[in-house]
């Protein structure tokens, strides 16, 4: 058995890397917080949108970095993170792999423990929610598992941070496993042939040439890098000669013969009895999922979401934060300072004017969107801890395919009603780059982000019944309708939902803090920026006389088609600055009596299926790129003014009263 103890990693080139690797969902990133503690680095890995943590850890006085990849199913990329995960192994050369393992579901985790042994990497199997499995009556043989694989084995419980003090001792220790991955003869035979065609590598040759019959498109930059032409169009001719000895897909070959190898395992270390439950939990367990139940439990949640967020966030804080912090001391204490020091009109003006960096940038990215955003990052982090959002994701499941995505894409939209420009960047769960896409087409369509949301209702308040249900009916109804046409015209294949369900458990305010700091330190790095910018951006648009410009060419669309007064053109303009902003100036006209009950209704469909706020644009253009965010605005601004228009037409045609 090859181990790494201390004295090899001193003798390291450089500064040593260790990475974690592991399914979706099992733990890694709190294992990886508790590793590194606070001086972590968020960024993009090269030529991707997926980002990788890095983070140092001091290992007998050495210190190392520590790399959180994203989470996996399989290093056979299916997916960008995959991808990107396979690339860090591929290129880092890692002195030490931390596998970390969903102690309930030992088998998903063993097919990527099988793929990282075949790659030859030292290797450190961390079996997490130790708790969890016992809970559900599940024991793991730690011992025997680590005889059978060869490497050494851990129990941890994250949260608790139980468990930690020997992970870090076996990573003074880690071991490439002897365990040789045994296929037929005759797919052994294309894999040593493949295999001594392959330049060397971080990882073994061999497992490069399994990952090649299993029909790795995404190797194929690397081989074009690293290898001769004759040599990549050998290496190809051998793939497809060996396909047709099996007459089947090479990857459901490879894959049926690990399946094989890791049941073996499974039944010998991993011993089942009946756990004891409690009535309540069993209930709660049953109701979350049921298809009739689900749905009034799906109702008291987003009910108390709406509590917290739309009313103490959206309300209670804002109103603190706004009125009080900013209204009251902040910007005039600024504008006093700016007029002593700075008494230059076009200095004045950008930072606390009509466009100001202060007055608007600051004042709506810090006191109206931070404490929404806020509480609702802390209601989002307890529905994850407690379990329920994969329960949420089955419930929605059917719903979602009507529009050509799976139940995963509930996550992105309800976050999406506490801020669309985060909600764009949670697009990442999604597996692939058609899901995103048109995930985030619908959440700059048709999903109000929540200080949107608070106006809207306050307008609708004032209208009837009818007004509302049409309001509510039309929106949603755009929604389905443009997901299922864009799942028609987006190209790319439609994936298959796997979710593994955690056990329901009491949220830990340990875990909810730490997820809830990290989103909005994200916060404040990534979005706040993109306000300042766009605010800068329509300040300079205001000083150069194109807003104005704007605002007379877009008004004969506003008042022939919609049936608005010239005068909303202008707080359609300040909804791309900020949504809420272009909602509130229409409430002050209904407020005023400026517009009536149709024309208020119409103006709010318009206003919901607007183009996204500035800062939302510029988050789609770093996450989707340029050509995508430039689609998606025209395609939003077009069927906002459509739909609008036609339901001028057709309210008045049809004499409905609203």
């Amino acid at each position: 058995m090859e181990c790494h103890k201390t004295e090899e990693l001193k003798a390291g080139r450089g500064i040593d890397r260790i990475v974690l690797v592991g399914n979706p969902n099992v733990g890694k990133s709190v294992i990886f917080g508790h590793l590194t503690g606070r001086y972590v680095t968020v960024s993009n890995y090269p030529g991707t949108t997926v980002e990788v943590s890095q983070g140092n850890i001091t290992l007998d006085g050495k210190r190392c970095i520590v790399i959180d990849t994203p989470g996996v199913n399989s290093l056979i990329p299916m997916s960008e993170d995959e991808r990107v995960t396979r690339d860090i192994l591929l290129q880092e050369t890692p002195r030490a792999v931390i596998q970390v393992l969903d102690s309930k579901n030992l088998r998903r985790g063993l097919m990527i423990t099988l793929q990282l042994i075949e790659m030859g990497l030292p290797l450190l199997m961390d079996l997490n929610m130790e708790d969890e499995a016992r809970d559900r009556g599940i024991v793991i043989d730690r011992e025997k598992l680590s005889a059978l694989i060869g490497v050494p084995v851990v129990s941890t419980v994250a949260p608790r941070k139980k468990g930690f003090r020997q992970l870090r001792e076996k990573l003074l220790n880690t071991c490439v496993s002897p365990l040789r991955i045994r296929y037929d003869d005759v797919l052994e035979g294309y894999i040593e042939r493949i295999a001594s065609l392959l330049p060397s590598a971080p990882i073994s040759g061999r497992s490069i040439a399994v990952m090649i019959l299993a029909g790795d498109e995404s190797l194929r930059d690397w081989l074009k890098n690293n290898l001769r032409d004759e040599d990549i169009v050998e290496i190809e001719r051998l793939r497809e000669e060996c396909e047709a000895e099996f007459g089947r897909a090479l990857a459901q070959v490879i894959n049926d013969q690990r399946v094989s190898i890791l049941d073996g395992i499974v039944r010998e270390t991993v011993t089942r009895y009946e756990a004891s439950r409690g009535v309540i939990s069993r209930f709660l367990d049953y109701a979350t999922m049921h298809p009739v139940w689900g749905g009034p439990v799906l109702l008291v949640v987003l009910f108390a979401l709406y509590e917290f967020v739309g009313v103490f966030g959206a309300g209670t804080l804002v109103d603190f934060f706004e009125g009080v912090i900013f209204g009251r001391y902040l910007n005039p204490m600024v504008t006093k300072v700016v007029d002593t020091f700075l008494p230059i009109a076009f200095i004045r003006d950008m930072l606390v004017g009509e466009y100001g960096l202060v007055t608007v940038a600051l004042t709506y990215s810090i006191a109206i969107i931070l404490p929404i955003t806020a509480t609702f990052f802390i209601a989002f982090s307890i529905l994850e801890d407690s379990g329920y959002l994969p329960r949420l994701a089955i419930l929605s499941n059917r719903v979602f395919n009507i529009i050509g995505l799976n139940g995963k894409a509930i996550l992105p939209m309800i976050l999406g009603l506490g801020c669309g420009t985060m909600a764009v960047m949670t697009t990442r769960i999604l597996e692939t780059k058609r899901d995103r896409i048109i995930a985030t087409f619908l959440l700059a369509l048709a999903i109000p982000c929540s200080a949107q949301i608070g106006v809207i209702l306050g307008m609708l308040g004032a209208l009837s019944f009818t007004a509302l249900t049409i309001w509510g009916g039309t929106v949603v109804g755009v929604l389905f309708l443009a997901g299922y046409l864009a799942a028609k015209v987006v190209p790319g294949e439609r994936t298959e939902f796997f979710m593994e369900i955690p056990p329901l458990r009491m949220p830990r305010m340990g875990n909810i803090l730490m997820k809830t700091i990290g989103r909005i330190e994200w916060y404040l790095k990534e979005a706040v920026p993109l306000f300042l910018l766009g605010t800068l951006v329509l300040f300079l648009l205001d000083r150069m006389m194109l807003l104005g410009i704007i605002e007379k060419a877009a008004s004969p669309l506003v008042r022939g088609f919609l049936g608005l007064p010239e005068k909303t053109t202008g707080f359609f303009i300040m909804g791309f600055l900020r949504r809420d902003y272009g909602a509130a100036g229409l409430f002050s006209m209904a407020q005023a009596g400026e517009l009536n009950s149709l024309q208020t209704l119409v103006s709010l469909v318009t206003i919901t299926l607007f183009v996204p706020c500035i800062a939302n644009f510029f988050m789609i253009i770093k996450e989707r790129g340029m050509k995508v965010a430039m689609a998606v605005t025209a395609i939003v601004f077009f069927l906002a003014f459509l739909i609008g228009g036609l339901l001028n037409i057709t309210i008045r045609g049809l004499g409905i009263v609203v």
